[in-house]
């Protein structure tokens, strides 16, 4: 995502567009003040004067009001506010789809409001976990759910700007978690979901062991000092890893097998099958400045396979498609990138992703669902959530600050930190907890 996106919802968090939050709410400005003067340079062009005139009456419509001089009249009528509450989640239940009663789309809607909230407690947790206290929600914002109230808060005075940012960009993620959620319920992703799961577990799996039924293993591995890359590892049992101190330059990572029986041997696999969370799925669509879920999501059903060889990758993947055939379904592969064989020298489409990351890379149309393998050696997997430049912790911390996500939901104006040192601040502390932590 960069902040020069056209995009409606990404122009409203661009703190240097002319949709900016400013210290003063809206309804304080005059038509001839400095402040409007400088936000009418900023709309410079037609198209961007067009997305201005409609976001206005979009606006207009939804508080059904005529002006925004009606706005304040709104913000001290109390006794309206309910039947305007009533009225603004009815006009988004119709636009999202959502099928049931008041209270079944008040719920949803409310969801969609958690999702938002998700977001941001996710960079909080994570990305930007030390800086938790500078980019905490302001309490008023993390309790109000409406949207009608939130509307109402970016041109109330009484709230701080921060706030009001806070008010909008809430609106905004809570437009796209509920984009999202209609795609779900028009692909019906949910009951695709399972019937994945039943396909491997009918087709894809081994017999010879209960559904869920894992071993557990270790892999004991060596970690060259400069790039912190593998030279080697050995595989070790649960018992014998509770015995084992790694020194430094080494790593102990669990592997929870399954089986997979081919040819009348059966081959270990560690197995993460993946969902994509809502709060994953906004924030993918940031990444891309992108409002439509149908263009950026496309691995909402995805499945990471390690296996030991480069051999045992290829035994798998024909197992997959030979297991389809058995499910009277041929299967498709799309988008295939393989870079085991090449020690990692792939095209990097991703913002943050390093072309020295080694893996198999495809997407598998099947039974109506198109799902995306990625799948690894267990040399290439170490170097995965090891190698420096390649781990997927830092992949994390650069595609949020490299793709402008970070900024812009955190703009330097209103929150007061510098995201460029940040990010860099990060990346030292991700692979200080992967060396020595």
């Amino acid at each position: 995502m960069t902040t020069e996106s056209q995009n409606t919802m990404f122009l409203l968090l661009n703190q240097h567009g002319p949709f900016a939050t400013l210290e003063e709410s809206p309804l304080h400005f005059s038509r001839f003040s400095q402040t409007s003067r400088e936000m009418t340079n900023k709309l410079g062009n037609r198209e961007m004067v067009t997305q201005y005139r409609i976001l206005r009456n979009q606006v207009l419509d939804f508080l059904e009001v005529s002006s925004f001089s009606d706005i304040k009249n709104l913000l001290k009528d109390h006794n309206n506010r309910e039947k305007m509450e009533k009225r603004s989640y009815k006009l988004l239940g119709n636009m999202f789809g959502i099928k049931g009663n008041e209270r079944e789309i008040v719920t949803t809607l409310n969801n969609y409001s958690r999702t938002a909230d998700g977001v941001i407690r996710y960079l909080r947790n994570k990305v930007l976990a030390p800086y938790s206290s500078h980019i905490e929600m302001t309490n008023e914002i993390d309790a109000t759910s409406s949207p009608a109230e939130l509307l109402l808060i970016i041109f109330d005075d009484r709230y701080h700007q921060k706030a009001r940012f806070e008010a909008k960009r809430k609106l905004v993620l809570m437009n796209l978690a509920g984009s999202i959620d209609q795609r779900e319920r028009e692909t019906k992703i949910e009951s695709k979901f399972y019937l994945f799961l039943d396909f491997l577990n009918e087709y894809v799996w081994s017999k010879t062991a209960k559904i869920g039924e894992l071993e557990i293993v270790y892999l004991l591995s060596n970690h060259e000092p400069e790039q912190f890359t593998c030279l080697d590892y050995k595989i070790i049992s649960r018992s014998d890893a509770e015995k084992t101190h790694p020194a430094k330059g080494q790593k102990l990572t669990l592997l929870k097998r399954r089986r997979f029986g081919t040819n009348g041997h059966e081959i270990p696999i560690y197995v993460s099958i993946r969902k994509k969370a809502p709060e994953a799925k906004v924030l993918k669509l940031l990444r891309k400045g992108e409002e439509n879920p149908a263009v950026a999501v496309d691995d909402e059903l995805g499945l990471m396979g390690v296996l030991e060889t480069v051999q045992d990758v290829n035994t798998f993947q024909q197992h997959l498609t030979r297991s389809a055939i058995k499910a009277s379904s041929f299967m498709a592969l799309e988008d295939i990138s393989d870079s085991l064989a090449s020690s990692g020298h792939r095209k990097g489409k991703n913002i943050g992703s390093s072309s020295k990351t080694a893996m198999l890379k495809f997407f598998a149309r099947l039974g109506g669902m198109r799902v995306e393998f990625i799948v690894h050696t267990y040399e290439s997997y170490l170097n995965y959530i090891y190698q420096r430049d390649v781990s997927h912790d830092e992949y994390e911390v650069k595609r949020i600050f490299d793709s402008g996500v970070a900024e812009l939901l955190f703009p330097q104006e209103i929150y007061h930190l510098d995201m460029k040192k940040i990010r860099n601040k990060q990346i030292d502390r991700f692979r200080w907890q992967i060396e020595e932590g």
